[in-house]
């Protein structure tokens, strides 16, 4: 099964207007020169970024996404944003259940869900992230709370079309560690028999799984070479045009 790469930036809570705006320009420029038809690439700045960088990469092929949202169209939801709004806005995509969300602010698979859904339904496509903490892979339960995290965490309208599953281990996550090749060779088929068993395998065999935590230029080739490794979520190195871009060379075959 072909699916096609997506090299997929997560700027965090990085970057004021210049700078953000030169980023996203570097980032379009390089990707209209390397003209590639078997990678897709997304940036993901902050909410401040949003219509900014979208002016930014206007002509290029480069996608724009949002880092969260929340679950309602609209209403009393103070300093929240809605899928609807960043569809309007113009995101393709947004990210929900990233480790920090989950973490900071003591996120739930169901309301992570709830967040996926809204954003599903509201026409924007959903990367949702799973992960297990040092405790948990220490305890070996890496594989028992990705799942748990994937049977909680993505709806049952979830797709290969709508839905990109980002497997993040919160303990290589801007630590410069990253997990072995094999290790996250296994979680990844791990997880792709549970996406069978709650959609069925043939959008199972469809879905995208990215890997993140701490890959770079230096690392990304082996990852990327994985058989179910299908794109990174880039965090620290999605801040530099040259690192971004390096990690989506690497996923040439």
């Amino acid at each position: 099964m072909v699916r096609k790469t997506l090299i997929a930036g997560n700027w965090k809570m990085n970057g004021l207007l210049e700078d953000g705006v030169s980023l996203a320009k570097g980032i379009a420029q390089e990707v209209k020169k390397a003209g590639r038809k078997d990678c897709e690439f997304l940036v993901c700045p902050p909410f401040t970024l949003l219509s900014s960088v979208k002016k930014a990469i206007k002509g290029s092929k480069v996608m724009l996404g949002a880092q969260d949202c929340h679950y309602a169209e609209k209403g009393a939801h103070t300093g929240d944003i809605s899928p609807l709004m960043l569809k309007d806005l113009g995101c393709q995509y947004v990210i929900v259940g990233h480790s920090e969300r989950r973490t900071d602010h003591y996120e739930s698979n169901e309301l992570i869900r709830k967040k996926a859904e809204a954003a599903i339904n509201a026409g924007l496509k959903v990367i949702i992230c799973i992960g297990e903490t040092e405790a948990e892979k220490d305890a070996g339960k890496t594989i028992s709370v990705c799942t748990a995290q994937i049977e909680g965490s993505v709806p049952e309208i979830s797709n290969a079309q709508n839905t990109v599953i980002a497997y993040e281990p919160v303990w290589a996550i801007g630590t410069g560690r990253t997990p072995t090749a094999a290790e996250v060779e296994e979680v990844h088929a791990a997880i792709r028999k549970v996406v069978s068993k709650k959609l069925g395998r043939a959008i199972s065999n469809k879905m995208r799984l990215l890997y993140g935590g701490s890959m770079k230029p230096t690392n990304a080739k082996e990852l990327l070479a994985l058989p179910d490794v299908d794109g990174g979520l880039i965090g620290g190195a999605s801040l530099k045009v040259a690192d971004f871009m390096a990690i989506g060379d690497a996923s040439k075959q």
